[in-house]
């Protein structure tokens, strides 16, 4: 049983907003990939998160949010037939019951990383260490100080990362200097809210959970995910000054304290998204349950 209902008009100039807001956040991407250019900042939304804009583009209501007069959402995955001939609604009872892990783990994911205090003494430094003591990079960009400079810096730090997806690009050399030896299956455990790339990832976790996830959430962590990313990219070792980036020069105090003032502020940008992701998809549930 759906918490709420929308008419046609209503939930279709949600969507028809939607649509165009998508568009203005990828019209950029858009456009590069039609000329065959690569951008080494703002490819990783859409090669890293593989997710295309024509799936950023598709709105739904969220989890118990019936849309009446919706025929052609019929056969949609994870929807489920309303109150009214012709209403549907996302049904979260269905999407847990099919992707039971997945829901769990998502779950899981979003509270224990926003009960946790932020962490805010690594310094992006994880760009660092995928770099040490590295002849060949993953990154096309050359070093902003140099192969010897840019060591030198991992060696003058503690690395504290606390972010699987980061620790696995670490080189060889790199991984042993980490505060902690991270694993997939602790990454529920130490995940927390100041990790650039844990506000990142509420973009994944949004995409995962479908029509759960009300579209206008959806790129709310979707901006998220571009804001951190900028910041992640200006205080790597890499010289993006072709590209118009200016960088956050984590080397020195006033870099350090920038980067940390902007860690904190997307920790708490992150937080309030994993709330309302949270009451979107588990509240309805919850109100289904409750018969309210």
């Amino acid at each position: 049983m759906s918490d709420g209902s929308l008419d046609r008009s209503t939930w279709q100039a949600r969507e028809h907003a939607h649509q165009a807001r998508a568009d203005a956040l990828t019209s950029a991407h858009r456009e590069r990939a039609s000329r065959g250019e690569k951008h080494p900042v703002w490819d990783f939304l859409f090669t890293y998160y593989s997710y295309s804009p024509s799936q950023l583009r598709r709105w739904h209501p969220g989890a118990g949010i019936e849309l009446r007069s919706a025929p052609e959402r019929a056969g949609w995955r994870w929807y489920a037939a309303g109150s009214a001939p012709e209403a549907v609604f996302p049904d979260a009872a269905a999407f847990a019951l099919e992707k039971g892990p997945l829901a769990q783990l998502v779950e899981r994911m979003l509270r224990r990383t926003a009960a946790r205090p932020g962490q805010f003494g690594c310094f992006g430094l994880h760009e660092w260490a995928m770099v040490y003591r590295e002849d060949e990079h993953r990154h096309p960009a050359p070093l902003r100080l140099g192969q010897a400079g840019t060591d030198a810096v991992v060696e003058a730090h503690d690395l504290r990362c606390t972010h699987f997806d980061a620790f696995r690009f670490f080189t060889p050399e790199a991984a042993p200097r980490n505060r902690t030896a991270l694993t997939r299956e602790d990454q529920p455990v130490l995940e927390q809210p100041g990790c650039l790339h844990a506000g990142m990832d509420l973009y994944k976790w949004a995409m995962k959970l479908g029509p759960l996830i009300p579209g206008e959430l959806l790129l709310d962590t979707f901006e998220l995910a571009r804001d951190i990313r900028l910041l992640d990219m200006e205080a790597a070792p890499y010289d993006l000054s072709g590209w118009g980036v200016v960088p956050v020069q984590i080397e020195t105090a006033e870099g350090k304290a920038e980067y940390v003032r902007r860690q904190r502020e997307f920790a708490e940008r992150g937080n309030a998204l994993r709330r309302r992701m949270l009451d979107a998809w588990l509240g309805s549930r919850q109100n289904a349950l409750t018969g309210r």
